[in-house]
């Protein structure tokens, strides 16, 4: 693994008590109502900073970041946050409810070598997402009027002995917790933060030999780390950038593989805006290359129907007509469908459930026969409550926009192992692969860059 390093952190209150109404989730899955929401319990909520214009997937005004780098000045003038005297890292735990379990997940908030994705003697930095132009422009524009980075990165890592685990829960386990926050997620779940700041060498030390030589995975925020190393790049453009300089490490919460709070959930896939789209016509399309099987006609227990599938069928899908109502289980008549398009990818890569979506449901079916071979609308929605609002023509943030709905493609959580082989391998997923619950909050720590 990249070193990784305690950091001089910004934070609200000297990183003490309970910061609720100061900290947001991450820019990425928030709008302007709900960034308003956040305004209103508190005018110096991170998200005035982190969320300077929405939607963020693309480049806003010139003026908008420069307001961002303004309030930050003003915030840290004003003692609303204060930097650090002296380096630490922080450990972090997220308590929560998800898919009717109890889960605390443990990390620990350091900063890692800014450094070119990919393997690299060591350990290196490896993505398993694509990422898309339109949010890194706005993430980069942020970070060179603030010359922060305002949010962590989730970073996973093997821990395969789970020492850094242990010692990280250990930490935890000897003290309450320096700062709180309670956080709302978009599925209207509360979440709480705590964070017990650490800055004895000791145990930084400890916590630096767990880590070494291992790769670092990232499970959310690859639009962020590339950020990271584009600010560097521009930076290193304008002349030569020192060593110790601020930009050439990245902030990043470190969670153990062998964690047991570790939760994954699923990203389904809504698709509409096809012009010639039915279900009859959906079916005949998919001949020869799906198995469609007709379920009880209740969305809520598609889920419940796809396990039984599994227990043939390695590839399973659940499949709802917004039209009609109607559900079926859906797997593949081949038992490598992608092999003969994508003979050079691993068999790790070609059996992602999220990539026969894309490959073989969307660009061999729906959009070749049911669209003209034009392009289809998508969201992905995390729950079978948000595939049902989006089927009811509601925009709930997952994209898509509203009233475009007309097939929804159930899909089950891409596992754990799979994520860690299709990053070795050196591949990337298709997007909104992976749902790692919950988010990291932003705000509770913030990493300066100069």
């Amino acid at each position: 693994m990249p070193a990784v390093y305690p950091f001089n952190a910004i934070q609200y209150n000297s990183g003490k008590g309970d910061v609720t109404n100061s900290v947001a989730p991450p820019y990425d899955v928030l709008d302007e109502t709900r960034k308003q929401a956040l305004i209103g319990k508190d005018k110096h909520n991170v998200v005035g900073i982190d969320l300077p214009h929405t939607p963020a997937k693309q480049l806003g005004p010139p003026e908008a970041y420069a307001g961002a780098g303004e309030s930050l000045c003003k915030w840290l003038e004003s003692g609303v946050l204060s930097k650090r005297g002296t380096p630490a890292m922080f450990a972090y735990r997220q308590t929560f409810e998800f898919r009717g379990e109890s889960y605390q997940r443990c990390g620990m908030a350091c900063t890692v070598e800014t450094k070119t994705l990919g393997p690299q003697d060591g350990g290196g930095i490896l993505p398993h997402e694509q990422t898309f132009s339109g949010p890194k422009e706005d993430r980069l524009a942020l970070m060179k009027a603030t010359a922060t980075q305002l949010s962590p990165i989730f970073g996973l890592h093997p821990d395969q002995e789970g020492t850094a685990s242990e010692l990280v829960r250990s930490i935890m386990a000897g003290r309450d917790a320096d700062m709180t926050a309670t956080v709302t997620e978009t599925d209207g779940q509360d979440v709480l933060h705590e964070v017990w700041t650490v800055d004895d060498d000791a145990t930084i030390q400890k916590y630096q030999s767990a880590l070494a030589g291992e790769d670092v995975f990232i499970a959310d925020g690859h639009h962020r780390y590339n950020t990271a190393v584009n600010y560097l790049n521009h930076l290193e453009s304008e002349g030569e950038v020192p060593s110790d300089h601020g930009a050439r490490r990245c902030m990043f919460v470190m969670v153990s593989m062998s964690d047991p709070g570790l939760a994954i959930g699923p990203t389904h896939r809504v698709l509409g805006g096809m012009k010639d789209y039915s279900h009859e016509k959906f079916i005949e399309a998919s001949a020869g290359l799906l198995q469609i099987d007709p379920v009880v006609n209740e969305p809520e227990q598609i889920e419940a129907e796809m396990a039984k599938a599994a227990s043939v069928s390695k590839e399973v899908f659940g499949l709802i007509d917004f039209a009609t109502g109607l559900c079926w289980v859906a797997s593949c008549i081949d038992e490598d469908p992608l092999s003969e398009r994508f003979e050079d990818k691993p068999a790790v890569w070609r059996e992602l459930d999220v990539a026969i979506v894309q490959h073989l449901i969307v660009e061999e079916i729906c959009q070749p026969e049911l669209n003209e071979g034009e392009d289809i609308t998508w969201a992905f929605p995390h729950s079978i409550e948000e595939v049902k609002a989006i089927g009811s023509g509601n925009e709930t943030g997952a994209g898509g926009g509203s009233g475009f709905a007309q097939l929804a493609v159930i899909v089950r959580p891409t596992p754990l192992d799979a994520v860690r082989d299709v990053c070795l391998a050196g591949e990337l997923m298709p997007q909104k692969s992976t749902f790692f619950y919950p988010k990291l909050a932003t705000g509770l720590f913030i990493n300066p860059l100069t």
